[in-house]
């Protein structure tokens, strides 16, 4: 089994390559937009590319998928683990835990104020954006700081044990 998911994995590795390879190519080489995809907010001079949709399409793809197999890999290995060693699968859902309470707490943390910027005149000033952005900048500073403790406590580790 474990050779046939190798080899499945292997494949959607390269057939994924492909595809990110095929879609910048179309990105940068695909001309300048036309119709109703030129932004008439942006400056003529500017280069506005053909293919930023399909780009956009294909990093949204890669980000709900990375989320899926994620999630799937997690149930998968908490629920075999449970079957051999109850204890050890609870421990295995730690890193989950943690994880939901960096962002829980980074999302309290981040503030609804809206923002008084020149010019603009869109939709995403409102509280839940505001939010969003301050939790996603606050659960990176956090991961980024347990990291880097992680780090250094592994070293330190390592030189006295």
């Amino acid at each position: 089994m474990a050779k046939l998911s190798y080899k499945v994995s292997y494949y959607v590795l390269y057939a994924m390559f492909a595809a990110i390879i095929v879609v910048i190519a179309l990105f940068f080489a695909g001309g300048d937009a036309t119709g109703d995809a030129v932004l008439s907010s942006v400056d003529p001079g500017m280069w506005q590319p053909a293919q930023t949709d399909a780009l956009l399409y294909l990093t949204y793809a890669l980000f709900v998928l990375a989320v899926v197999v994620t999630v799937i890999g997690v149930l998968y290995q908490f629920i075999t683990a449970l079957k051999d060693n109850p204890l050890a699968a609870l421990k295995s859902l730690l890193g989950v835990l943690v994880l939901v309470a960096v962002v829980v707490i980074s999302w309290i943390m981040g503030s609804d104020e809206q923002l008084n910027i020149l010019g603009y005149e869109g939709a995403h000033n409102v509280p839940f954006w505001l939010k969003l952005a301050d939790m996603l900048i606050y659960s990176t500073y956090i991961l980024f700081a347990g990291a880097v403790l992680a780090m250094l406590a592994g070293a330190i580790r390592k030189k006295f044990l």
